[in-house]
């Protein structure tokens, strides 16, 4: 039995297929530094992944990117080299430089303390018993080169957890 209780969360207008995903300027932090990076500068490069997640150091965030990690999404063992895998959550940099060196992950991640992103893409979650504090819900967008999504998943319970082989199949599918 889990040691937590699973929740439904509020129904959410978000994101969905075949629309245009907002662009944005955030710090993208690496193991090394972070600078400040717009979403259009990387779909410039080609297709790619914004996995959205809860704070750094709540058990969803491990497992969201070890399973990540673990099916080498975009790196260069992979036949899906040309995309880039990124997350966004509302932790700040050096908190994402803590989580990319523990978890031995080779992604980038936007730092949105604001959370306005979130907003943005209709992903927000309100945190129990704290007003005016939230976090993104998980969420995965697959993004083109124009930043049209190509697939979307949005939890619908907390926790959730996307189906991590219908995103390997939307990936192949591009």
């Amino acid at each position: 039995m889990p040691e937590f209780e699973v929740a439904s969360l509020p129904d959410t207008d978000h994101l969905a297929e075949g629309e245009v995903a907002p662009d944005f300027t955030r710090p993208l932090v690496t193991d090394e530094y972070w600078e400040d990076v717009s979403l259009s500068a990387l779909t410039d490069d080609g297709p790619v992944l914004l996995v959205f997640y809860p704070m750094d150091g709540a058990f969803p965030a491990t497992y969201v990117w070890n399973e990540i990690r673990d099916r080498e999404w975009g790196s260069e063992a992979s036949d899906d080299r040309d995309l880039t895998v990124v997350g966004l959550s509302i932790s700040d940099p050096y908190s994402h430089k803590r989580l990319i060196e523990e978890r031995g992950i080779d992604y980038r991640l936007f730092s949105d303390p604001g959370n306005g992103v979130a907003e943005a893409y209709g992903v927000v979650h309100d945190l129990d018993g704290m007003a005016g504090v939230s976090e993104p819900r998980p969420a995965v967008f697959l993004l083109d080169d124009d930043r049209t999504v190509e697939y979307a998943w949005v939890a619908t319970e907390w926790p959730d957890f996307p189906d991590y082989d219908e995103i390997e199949a939307a990936i192949a599918d591009r």
